[in-house]
């Protein structure tokens, strides 16, 4: 036994001698700050030498991030490519993209992989029916990180991004109550007619995908300039920075929902699985807020369900229509179903014309700084109050105002939110909003405010340390994307 014993533990030395540098590397990182932390990393290192991945059952702490050496990364896309014919080639670009999204936007991923829950299952019964492969489920990461409702500042809208010029090519409706685009099912099937076709161009998934972003134009453009070359990383240099970067975005996006719990992201429980859920169908029209009420769900809720819908209500021109709700409420609406369709409420209307838009109540303050060509019309329009309103919270007289000039502007959060893209989270960081610390506000309400995906960029951005604390009356720079 004690042979036996000690035999282990020399060919245990003999393997840490040959990675001796992966475990300097490992625990020399960061300066471990405490017993937890070493145990934590030596778990990784462990699993770096075996060259085999984390058992289900291995417990981290939660603040744990792990990090990997390039060979893991690369094994770890060799058992991903063995089961997919999309090739997922692993680059220094594709290195930068998994770093992003398992280290820096790791809390935005954790809530990604909670929405797979909800909307993957509907995505691949479409991809099946069209024959593609599995994997471009997670191409809707990319474009909308799995929010229906998300809208980037160019117009394309939903969780495959259709501009409303090409909702038309495929049969996506758009009126005043509903859009299409929004639509989990239908929105599902025109993405995959979409990248099939794309695919019967290229006959090459790499370069239907960037396709896919940029427009069959650009790609064949940059085959051209390219000599002919048909392979997406010879051609890269030709295509646009955005469209460049996608592929490698699609490739880390693949790895890290694979290998989520390898890296220590823990999604929260609290949306409703794909499987749980159940359409009941309406015939008369019916408001979300009664539906709400009488199932006891909180709105929000019946909104995630149903994101087509644009006002909160089906309207009488919509029926028959289709409502989705919880698997567990859909008894209790059947019993109760007359009694919501007696319920009367004032249709929701497009502009509340009555609001006082002066009020600060409800509202936060962020500072805007006059550019060049703004005048007082184009900012009122941007923010959507008046001229008087920006004069009474800026204590104004004068009916001109000058380049540089900080202005106070009071919003609501949603005014705000609905001015920030929803596409791939690492795009560029091109400006900032300057907003005023309020009482009672802390870094994490401020970041969940502005939808930040940590309080990291705050901190760095701001220089907050320690003994520089939040203060009412502190201006703050808050990364605003394009």
């Amino acid at each position: 036994m004690r042979k036996y014993l000690l035999l282990i533990l020399i060919c245990f030395a003999f393997a840490i001698q040959a990675d001796a540098q992966s475990l300097f590397n490992i625990l020399n990182k960061e300066k471990p700050e405490n017993i937890n932390e070493i145990n934590q990393r030596l778990i990784h290192f462990t699993s770096e030498i075996l060259k085999e991945d984390l058992p289900e059952n291995t417990v981290m702490d939660a603040n744990y991030i792990p990090v990997f050496s390039d060979e893991v990364y690369q094994e770890r896309m060799d058992k991903l490519n063995a089961k997919s014919p999309v090739q997922l080639d692993f680059k220094p670009i594709v290195r930068r993209y998994i770093d992003a999204y398992a280290i820096r936007h790791r809390e935005k991923t954790a809530k990604i992989i909670e929405r797979s829950e909800l909307y993957f299952p509907l995505f691949e019964e479409y991809l099946d029916k069209y024959q593609l492969p599995l994997e471009l489920k997670y191409l809707s990461v990319i474009e909308s990180a799995l929010d229906p409702k998300a809208k980037s500042r160019s117009g394309a809208i939903g969780l495959w991004q259709f501009m409303f010029n090409a909702s038309k090519m495929f049969d996506l409706r758009i009126t005043s109550y509903i859009d299409e685009r929004m639509d989990p099912e239908k929105s599902t099937e025109a993405a995959c007619k979409y990248l099939q076709y794309l695919y019967r161009i290229f006959g090459d998934w790499k370069l239907a995908l960037a396709a896919y972003n940029g427009g069959p134009g650009i790609v064949r453009e940059a085959i051209q300039r390219s000599g002919g070359k048909t392979d997406f990383w010879e051609i890269s240099p030709y295509l646009p920075e955005q469209t460049r970067n996608y592929v490698p975005a699609f490739i880390a996006v693949n790895y890290v929902m694979n290998y989520s719990s390898e890296h220590n992201i823990v999604p929260a429980k609290n949306v409703y699985p794909y499987f749980r859920i159940s359409p009941v169908t309406v015939n008369k029209p019916i408001s979300f807020q009664h539906v709400a009420k009488v199932l006891d769900l909180p709105i929000e809720a019946v909104r995630e369900l149903n994101p087509i819908y644009k006002c909160d209500l089906i309207p009488l021109c919509e029926l028959p229509a289709k409502l989705i709700l919880p698997i567990g409420k859909v008894g209790k609406f059947i019993d109760l179903e007359e009694v919501i369709y007696g319920m009367k409420d004032e249709p929701k209307k497009y502009l509340d014309l009555q609001k006082d838009l002066s009020t600060t109540e409800g509202k936060y303050c962020i500072i805007h700084s006059v550019e060049a060509g703004e005048y007082f019309h184009k900012i009122a329009m941007k923010y959507g109050c008046t001229i008087n309103n920006i004069k009474e919270w800026n204590e104004m007289d004068s009916p001109d105002i000058f380049i540089g000039q900080k202005l106070k502007i009071w919003v609501y959060p949603s005014d705000t939110l609905a001015q920030k893209p929803q596409r791939d989270p690492l795009l560029k960081k091109s400006s900032f909003l300057l907003y005023e610390v309020q009482t009672g506000d802390s870094l994490s309400s401020i970041a969940d405010r502005f939808q930040l995906e940590s309080t990291t960029d705050l901190v760095e951005l701001n220089s907050i340390t320690r003994s520089k604390k939040l203060v009412p009356g502190m201006v703050l720079k808050i990364v605003h994307y394009e």
